[in-house]
């Protein structure tokens, strides 16, 4: 008998958004993590978690790479990692 959700394709809230993350280069997880917490939680309010701003640190290059995209912010791609965190909170 066949189940519910047997296929390899996340349960997706976001469709559009999760497709969106995937043009970008995102992966299927990361992609489906965040379009549901988006619909989860509002799009506006995904990453907002109340605290301190200190955690770029903690992120890798290409993470910080892609909030810079995100952000519209350009000439990135040739900056190493203290460059792009002070890009980021300064813009």
């Amino acid at each position: 008998m066949p189940t519910s959700g047997s296929n390899d394709e996340p349960q997706l809230k976001d469709q559009e958004m999760y497709e969106e993350l995937r043009k970008e280069g995102n992966s299927k997880e990361k992609a489906a993590r965040i379009s549901n917490a988006a619909a989860a939680r509002g799009r506006s309010n995904v990453g907002k978690s109340g605290g301190e701003s200190g955690s770029y640190e903690d992120w890798t290059v290409d993470e910080l790479k892609d909030r810079a995209k995100e952000l519209g912010i350009t000439g990135y791609s040739d900056l190493k990692k203290d460059e792009l965190i002070d890009e980021l909170r300064n813009h």
